[in-house]
Parts: C-alpha cells; sequence; structure tokens
C-alpha cells in the first residue's frame, strides 16, 4: 500500500481524495520543473564562470 508523507504524518494514497490526487500530481509536476530549473541555473552559472574567466585572461593579456 503506497504512502506519502506530510508534515511527518504518513497517508494511504489509496485513501486520498481524487481530488487530493490531483493536487499530489501537481506538486510532482512542480517539484520537476524546479528540479529542471535548477540545473538549467546551474548550467548558467558555469558557463558565467567560465566567461568571466576567459575575459579576465583576455584583459590581463
Amino acid at each position: 500500500m503506497p504512502t506519502i508523507t506530510i508534515d511527518d504524518k504518513e497517508y494511504n494514497l489509496d485513501d486520498l481524495s481524487n481530488q487530493a490526487k490531483e493536487q499530489l500530481a501537481s506538486i510532482q509536476f512542480v517539484q520537476g520543473e524546479i528540479k529542471k530549473l535548477e540545473g538549467q541555473i546551474a548550467v548558467y552559472k558555469t558557463a558565467y564562470a567560465a566567461y568571466t574567466s576567459a575575459l579576465k585572461s583576455e584583459i590581463e593579456e
């Protein structure tokens, strides 16, 4: 029997209403989108650091 934990309390997924299941699905979707965006931010920060380093090298030559 699958469960979900919210605020340290376990709930049986089979006992949730359809509306609660829809809310849970929305939460899971949003969590996935946040993870994607965090990955993109990590890429952009890496690129920013590389471009900054390359600019400093160009300026100092």
